[in-house]
Parts: C-alpha cells; sequence; structure tokens
C-alpha cells in the first residue's frame, strides 16, 4: 500500500506535474526583486534629478539624455516597478502579467542606460532577467 504525504492546510491532490517549484517559489522572489529594483531605479532617479554630476557624462552616445531627464526617467520606472512588485506579492493576477511587461521596459532602459552607470546598470539587468524568468514560467495560476 502507497503512502501519500499530506501537507497541512492544503487540501485536494498534488501539485499539477508541469509546475515547476523552481520558478512557483521564484514568482514570491521575483515580487521582492521588483521592489527591490523599485527601490534601486527611486534612488537612481534622486541622484540624478538632485545633482547633475553623479553620473558620468557620456560623449557622443546615441541615446544620450541630460542626467536630470535620466533621473526622472529612473524615478517614475522605479515607483511602478515597487507597486508591481508589491502586487506579486499579494498574488494579484494583473501583477503578474504587467510584471513581466515593466522588467522588460525596465531592462530595456537599463541597457541604453549602460554607459552612464554600469554596475547598477548590469544589476538591474540581471534582476529584470530573473523576474521575467520567473513570473514566466510558473504555471500555477494561469494569467488572465
Amino acid at each position: 500500500m502507497a503512502h501519500s504525504a499530506s501537507v497541512p492546510g492544503r487540501s485536494g491532490s498534488a501539485a499539477p506535474e508541469d509546475t515547476n517549484p523552481w520558478a512557483a517559489g521564484g514568482t514570491m522572489f521575483a515580487g521582492v526583486l521588483l521592489l527591490v529594483d523599485g527601490a534601486f531605479g527611486v534612488i537612481k532617479g534622486i541622484a540624478g534629478i538632485a545633482s547633475d554630476d553623479v553620473y558620468a557624462r557620456v560623449g557622443n552616445y546615441t541615446f544620450e539624455f541630460s542626467v536630470t531627464a535620466w533621473g526622472w526617467i529612473h524615478l517614475v520606472l522605479g515607483i511602478v516597478l515597487g507597486f508591481v512588485g508589491w502586487g506579486i506579492l499579494r498574488g494579484a493576477l494583473w501583477a503578474r502579467a504587467t510584471g513581466v511587461v515593466i522588467a522588460a521596459i525596465s531592462l530595456i532602459v537599463n541597457f541604453v542606460w549602460l554607459p552612464y552607470q554600469p554596475i547598477w546598470a548590469i544589476i538591474s539587468i540581471a534582476i529584470d532577467t530573473f523576474v521575467i524568468w520567473a513570473l514566466c514560467t510558473d504555471r500555477s495560476k494561469a494569467i488572465v
């Protein structure tokens, strides 16, 4: 006779076969990372708005903006990232779909911002890449 383990607080059968436990746990972590990336964005934004000499000047770069403009871009993006991360932690389905989109936008913005602050940009790109992967591979709840 086979022994089936039950998990306290859960009813019904085991999780679906195609659920990846790394991705399911990764979704919660993705929410936390979006909050962290949002906080980084707010810090980057405030630093850019407060002082024009906080970031390196780039010579003839195709996507050259003023440091103040970059500050506002990062500030607004950081607030949106934090809000979406909060939604993911609350389990909102809208936040999962929005999280993929906003993480992709953040990834592109940080790629374009790479010449100004390479380390900060690479950290944010890595965070955004993991967030996109985690939110796209977790099939425990269907995105509506």
